[in-house]
């Protein structure tokens, strides 16, 4: 019978879970993404052990490029993040007895989004190009009290020729 062997889907089946699993190709992107989920989940749980635990879902985590010392926080206002300013103490303890040791806590307010919307530009009218009336008959006007052979003669004779 003129049927594919079998070996080679497995072969690439094998190829994409190498893949998965390699630190380089996505298995590094869900482990770091299984971190954060733990850290957000440690964090909510020292929030509701010091009775805010209504925080945890307004506070973005992550640690600093470079090494996992340096907590950052990310909050929508700042009412949140002075009060968070107050527990930071308590929080470096309770994180630190989930497994997650840091030496300190940055709290950041997050960049406020706009409440409009951008709207394109409307299609302008195009400025009218030249002289209107008025203008054309002053530098007619000009013109013909401006001798024969003079150069600015010339440049105007050019200036109404153009508009």
């Amino acid at each position: 019978m003129n049927q594919a062997p079998k070996s080679l889907s497995k072969k690439h089946a094998l190829e994409w879970q190498d893949y998965l699993k390699d630190s380089q190709g996505l298995g590094g992107i869900l482990a770091k993404t299984e971190d954060m989920v733990k850290l957000k989940s440690a964090l909510a749980q020292c929030l509701d052990e010091l009775d805010l635990a209504n925080l945890s879902s307004k506070i973005e985590a992550g640690w600093r490029s470079g090494g996992q010392k340096e907590l950052f926080l990310l909050v929508g206002s700042a009412s949140i993040a002075s009060r968070l300013q107050q527990i930071l103490p308590s929080l470096i303890n309770g994180l630190a007895k989930r497994g997650y040791p840091c030496s300190s806590i940055k709290v950041r307010l997050k960049p406020a989004t706009t409440g409009w919307e951008v709207k394109p530009r409307e299609a302008q009218p195009t400025p009218a190009r030249g002289f209107n009336s008025v203008a054309r008959a002053s530098w007619q006007n000009l013109m013909e009290k401006l001798p024969q052979d003079s150069e600015l003669r010339q440049a105007v004779e050019r200036l109404l020729g153009g508009k």
